[in-house]
Parts: structure tokens; C-alpha cells; sequence
């Protein structure tokens, strides 16, 4: 958060009752970045997969009737975007969507995780369906499945159609109904051959830095629309589940949220800073876990929460579902900041720590505390690691072909999957993000994460060296040794 955070009042309430409620579990954790495995075979079942975003390789942004979004809005804003580009090419995926499921079947993955852009569907957000807008999902559904690729499909990966923006967005309650009867739509169209679909994408993310912080899209800075963007896209979420097993009663249901260790920046001698890193778990991970697989959402966002929360809203949000997706990319450090409104600061990564192109710490043990502590707090649901992935260091020159550190990261983060499932965790999957390089929201085309590169002149694909590592591993369930 920044200064014109969350209140004095309110974060004192986060940090109290977090420090209480949590300890320090998963704030203070020191020692190797590393997991060790038993063995290095996966399950002959585990789905090996690759993720996208429609906004993010799509293009055709006006094409067949799509109507824009907020992200269409936003990129448009000057100085909004790292390089001053936009998406209306990306990885021009809408109209070469065959040659990518080609990619995917190539390198032996059995599964596509993509997003279904809203718009296209429902141009304004609501009210009429688009045909034409589902007709390209229809085609790429019936491509994936020919190649014996399993599509599946996100609802929302924060491309809100503007329209609904301009009606209140997620800070409205009818949002939440809205995105149910989109979700109706779609599987009323594709659930005879969509059988996998996941509701919503890091909803963390997009509240906390599209509503709170401005830096994406809907590029708002106010934390009063805190409680009420968290609140509606869970309850939207419930309301589509509903709606979705109402269609269909064979469909597989979950969602994925972004998932990091919240510790506490300088050591574990740094007692100081433990509520700030309580307080930001509660507002980043349990008020998305919590609702969902126990209920009710964590008493430190009561406040936040006032006038939103119905009776009756938490039985819609607590559904069933099949699987929960967890993205991880590393781990949060956090400050006690007391010169600031939030008294919640970022902090920096333990002294020599290896770092990612964000300048995050590379540190695969944090996905084993995020899954063990879904194992041991959550009643072990199961997990498919949904995001896993790292960008070349950021610039506008070509892709490294030779990307011997990706692969490298994937091992690393795989055996932190393995050491998990040895643990007793019920992991089933991993899609790594992503398939192409494409345009990374407010950072443009300054990071690459893609096992293929892309000329962004010719559209050409070109396949990068951890391309070909995945593909060894996905097709042997062997996780090398280096």
C-alpha cells in the first residue's frame, strides 16, 4: 500500500488481530530457498499445461463485435504504460490461435489455460449475447480438443468490459450478478466440450492495484473501494459457481488466486514489522481463501466490509468447488511504517538474495508454505498450480533464446511442487505461465515470460531452449536433475 492507504484506525485492527490470529506463521520463515524431493517422477495423471491471458495475447481488439474494456481504456491513458505501447496486436492469438494450440500439442502438454474475453461475449457487460464474439472460443475449444489439448477456460483476468466501469465496476453489487450471467452464457454455448473452467484470476491483484494503488487498470486510487471490490468478486464468483453447475452438472470449478508468504522484511528478529505483515496477509490471501473454503471472511476486514456484506452472502460465496489454482511467483517482505497512513511499507529481500527480473527474491520454498498451508488450514483441497513462471530482464531487445535460467526456475519450482505432493498435498497439475511472450500489462513489452519468442513485425514463433525442456519433462513426468 502507499500513503493514501488504509486508515491508522483500520490497520490497527489488521495488524492487533493478525499477530494474534496468525503468529508467525509464514512472516518470519528463514533458511534454504530450496525443496528437496524423494523422487522425481510425477503421477502418471498429473496435467502438464501452459497459461495465457485474452488481453494479453488476443489483439483484434475490435473485431466481431468486442466491445472495449477497462484495460482498452486504461492503456490508452498517457504514461500508463512502461513503454507506450498497447495490446492491439499482442500475440495476435485471436486470429492465430491455431498455430498456438499447435505450440502446446508440439511440446506435449495436455492442457491450455486461456481467458475468455468478457466483452467479446457481452460487449456491454450484460443484456444481449455477441454470437460472433463466441464463436472464436467455440473454434478454439474444438482445436485444442483435436490436438488432445484440455481447454481451460478463465472467466475474468481483470478485462471488465468499460461499460459496467462506468456503471460502478466491482465496487457495484450488480457486477457480481452480471458476471454469473456471463458465466451462463459461456457454458451455455461451450459446456458440451468445456468441462474446465475457472472463475476468476488473482482477484487480489486486480483489487488491490487496479482499485487502491492505480497501477492497473481500472488505474483507481482509493481504499474505500477496498471492502466492496473484494466483496463483490467473491460474491460474483459464489453466484457464477451456482450458475455454472445449474447449466452443467459435469463441469470441473475452481479459481485461482495469487498466493504468496507475507514475512517480515529484515529477519525474524525484526518483531516490529510482524503486524504490517499480518495485516497485509489478511487483506491479500485469507480474504480470498477464507470465504471461500471456511465461510467467512478473516475479522480483520470487518471495517472494511461495513455496509456490503448481506446475510445471506457468505452461504453464496462459500461453494463447492474442485480445485483451488494457485499462482506463485515469491514471496512479499513487508515493513511497519509508521510515517505513512497504511503503516504498511514493501520491504526489501534478505541481503544476497537472488532476484527476478521485478526484483523479487527466487525462492521456491515459499510455494511449499503456500501449499502446506493450504494442506494444513484449509482442509487440503485439491491445488493445480495454475501461474508458475520468470521474464527475461526487462528491455525492448530480442527474447534469449537460450533461456537455460527459465528452465532452471521451472526445476526449482517443480521440485517445490513435488516436495509438497510428498507432504501429502493433492497437487494435480502445473501450467506455467506463459506459452508466447506477450504484452505484460502496465510493463508492455518490456518483460518477456514466453517458452516461445514472437517478432513482433512478422508474428513469427519461434521456440526458445526451455520450450524444449518442457516439453522433455512433460513428456517423461521426469523432473531433471539440472
Amino acid at each position: 500500500m502507499d500513503d493514501r492507504g488504509i486508515s491508522r484506525r483500520a490497520l490497527g485492527a489488521l495488524a492487533a488481530g493478525g499477530a494474534a490470529s496468525l503468529g508467525l506463521s509464514g512472516c518470519d520463515r528463514v533458511g534454504s530457498t530450496e525443496a528437496t524431493v524423494k523422487s522425481r517422477q510425477f503421477p502418471d495423471d498429473f496435467v502438464w499445461g501452459v497459461a495465457t491471458a485474452a488481453f494479453q495475447t488476443e489483439g483484434s481488439p475490435e473485431a466481431d463485435g468486442r466491445g472495449p474494456s477497462i484495460w482498452d481504456t486504461f492503456e490508452k491513458q498517457p504514461g500508463r504504460i512502461k513503454d507506450g505501447s498497447n495490446a492491439d496486436v499482442a500475440t495476435d492469438s485471436y486470429r492465430r490461435y491455431a498455430e498456438d494450440v499447435d505450440l502446446i500439442a508440439g511440446a506435449g502438454l495436455k492442457a491450455f489455460r486461456f481467458s475468455i474475453a468478457w466483452s467479446r461475449v457481452l460487449p456491454t457487460g450484460e443484456g444481449t449475447v455477441n454470437p460472433a464474439g463466441l464463436d472464436h472460443y467455440d473454434r478454439l475449444v474444438d482445436a485444442c480438443l483435436a490436438k488432445g489439448v484440455t481447454p481451460y477456460a478463465t472467466l475474468f483476468h481483470w478485462d471488465l468490459p468499460q461499460a459496467l466501469q462506468d456503471k460502478g465496476g466491482w465496487s457495484a453489487r450488480d457486477t457480481a450478478k452480471s458476471f454469473a450471467d456471463y458465466a451462463a452464457a459461456v457454458v451455455g454455448r461451450l459446456g458440451d466440450r468445456l468441462k474446465h473452467v475457472i472463475t476468476l484470476n488473482e482477484p487480489a491483484v486486480h483489487t488491490v492495484f487496479g482499485h487502491v494503488l492505480g497501477e492497473h487498470a481500472p488505474g483507481l486510487k482509493d481504499i474505500a473501494l477496498l471492502g466492496p471490490t473484494t466483496h463483490h468478486m467473491n460474491l460474483g464468483q459464489g453466484l457464477a459457481i451456482q450458475a455454472l453447475r445449474a447449466a452443467h452438472d459435469d463441469l470441473r470449478i475452481g479459481t485461482t488466486l495469487a498466493l504468496q508468504p507475507c514475512r517480515v522484511a529484515g529477519g525474524p528478529l525484526a518483531f516490529w514489522n510482524r503486524p504490517a505483515a499480518s495485516g497485509l496477509d489478511a487483506l491479500w490471501n485469507r480474504a480470498w481463501l477464507d470465504p471461500l473454503l471456511k465461510g467467512a471472511y478473516p475479522v480483520l476486514m470487518a471495517d472494511f466490509l461495513k455496509g456490503h456484506l448481506r446475510d445471506g452472502d457468505l452461504k453464496t460465496i462459500h461453494q463447492p468447488i474442485d480445485f483451488l489454482g494457485v499462482n506463485y511467483y515469491a514471496p512479499a517482505y513487508v515493513n511497519l511504517d509508521l510515517g505513512s497512513a497504511s503503516h504498511i511499507a514493501p520491504g526489501a529481500p534478505p541481503r544476497g538474495a537472488e532476484l527476478d527480473a521485478f526484483g523479487r527474491q527466487i525462492d521456491p520454498s515459499g510455494l511449499v508454505e503456500v501449499l502446506t498451508r493450504i494442506r494444513r488450514d484449509y482442509g487440503n483441497p485439491p491445488v493445480l498450480i495454475t501461474e508458475n513462471g520468470c521474464s527475461d530482464p526487462f528491455g525492448n531487445g530480442p527474447a534469449v533464446l537460450d533461456d537455460g535460467f527459465r528452465s532452471q526456475y521451472l526445476r526449482r519450482h517443480l521440485e517445490a511442487v513435488k516436495s509438497a505432493m510428498e507432504s501429502g498435498s493433492r497437487i494435480g497439475g502445473y501450467f506455467t505461465w506463459t506459452l508466447i511472450d506477450n504484452w505484460e500489462w502496465d510493463i508492455g513489452y518490456t518483460s518477456k515470460f514466453g517458452l516461445v519468442a514472437m517478432d513482433r513485425t512478422t508474428g513469427v514463433r519461434r521456440p526458445k531452449a526451455s520450450y524444449g525442456w518442457f516439453k522433455q519433462v512433460a513428456e517423461t513426468g521426469t523432473l531433471p536433475t539440472a
